[in-house]
């Protein structure tokens, strides 16, 4: 699961993982999917002599005071560790990584085929991250025939790594000045006669944890008595096609009734639900989409400019804020937008592991029904 989608993308709040289990233990009996693992779902499980759960939404959310059978959720959580049945939850890494439950909905979206958009897709928000290497920037002057040594000294201490690459630098050559004060034992120059010399700037990165080390490594190989040293924090680097929500823009515009009614078709549910903040004949073609829950996003859709936000649910105030600024709102039910990408969930995890079970639970329903 963490190679489908890796736990890096989760937000930040989540609650995802393995939340019941051993992960060094061995995988007996086949792997159930479901979107909610309610007591029937469990049951299901037992009967199949599952091993393993994967249940997109967090089976433990808040912490739990006690572990008895007063609730549903605690029977759960401790049936399924006296069973040895592992619990994994992806929740928002599975929605966030590329590939997952919101690309599934895109698809659908812009009438695309499997594995395809039929658009521009991108994230609403996108996963912003650094390599635990490449942290901050360690910038120094050291003069040309000393930066080559000056480099590797650095290296030594952990700068400059890069991925699989080791010895990463930029070398700039240049003239830099300075006037030693009183006291000042210049290696090159002499106190109170401005000095140019010629010189390399030498960059390299480096993790905070390597940083201290890095320093006085630094101070140690440099030849001059006061080394000039710049430490820069580096900024995280976005993924346009990783992270919360997503931005489409169909290469062919449909109505607001049209694209209503091709989400309909692709969940396969009964209604949806469409808040117009025009006419339901209006073209679109900028569409925001946000499985499950999709208050949260539905400032960043309308910050975006689209046309129209696809979600599972969302209050009724910021359903009428989103169209009174432009945005219309479709709504298809919070674990219909989601429970539809178990099945290729459930491919990916068949060819990960050759050979595993894996079932898409037949009791995990939406539990609102429309009458």
């Amino acid at each position: 699961m963490e190679e489908i989608a890796p736990l890096r993308y989760a937000e930040s709040w989540d609650r995802v993982g393995l939340l019941v289990g051993d992960p060094a233990a061995a995988l007996h009996g086949p792997v159930v999917l479901t979107i909610d693992l309610t007591e029937r779902v469990l049951e299901e499980a037992i009967a199949l002599r599952a091993g393993a759960v994967v249940a997109y939404h967090p089976l433990i959310w808040e912490p739990l005071k006690r572990l008895s059978m007063e609730t549903a959720q605690q029977r759960v959580v401790l049936r399924a560790a006296r069973e040895g049945m592992a619990v994994y939850c992806p929740h928002t890494a599975l929605d966030a990584v590329p590939g997952g439950i919101t690309d599934w909905l895109c698809e659908g979206l812009s009438g695309g085929a499997e594995g395809r958009v039929a658009g521009d897709c991108r994230a609403l928000v996108p996963h912003a991250a650094l390599a635990p290497t490449q942290q901050v920037k360690i910038i120094t002057f050291v003069p040309r025939d000393k930066a080559e040594g000056l480099r590797d000294a650095l290296s030594s201490a952990g700068a400059g790594l890069i991925g699989n690459y080791g010895l990463c630098a930029f070398l700039t050559d240049g003239t830099g000045t300075f006037l030693p004060g009183a006291g000042a034992k210049p290696t090159v120059g002499r106190q109170g006669t401005v000095e140019k010399s010629l010189e390399t700037r030498l960059e390299m990165v480096c993790s905070n944890a390597a940083l201290p080390i890095a320093i006085e490594t630094l101070r140690r190989f440099h030849p001059y008595e006061e080394p000039a040293i710049d430490v820069v924090t580096l900024s995280a680097i976005p993924d346009r096609h990783a992270g919360a929500g997503r931005r489409l823009q169909l290469d062919t515009p449909v109505t607001l009734r049209e694209l209503a009614v091709r989400l309909k078709g692709f969940l396969a549910c009964s209604d949806v639900h469409v808040a117009a903040a025009g006419s339901m004949d209006d073209m679109v073609a900028r569409i925001g989409v946000c499985p499950g829950s999709g208050s949260s996003l539905a400032g960043a859709a309308k910050f975006e400019r689209l046309d129209v936000y696809v979600s599972g649910e969302m209050t009724h105030h910021d359903v009428m804020a989103a169209t009174a600024s432009g945005l219309s709102v479709i709504l298809a039910g919070h674990t219909n937008t989601e429970r539809g990408y178990l099945p290729r969930l459930a491919g990916r995890l068949r060819s990960t592991l050759p050979g595993a079970q894996v079932r898409v639970s037949e009791r995990d329903v939406d539990p609102m029904v429309v009458v």
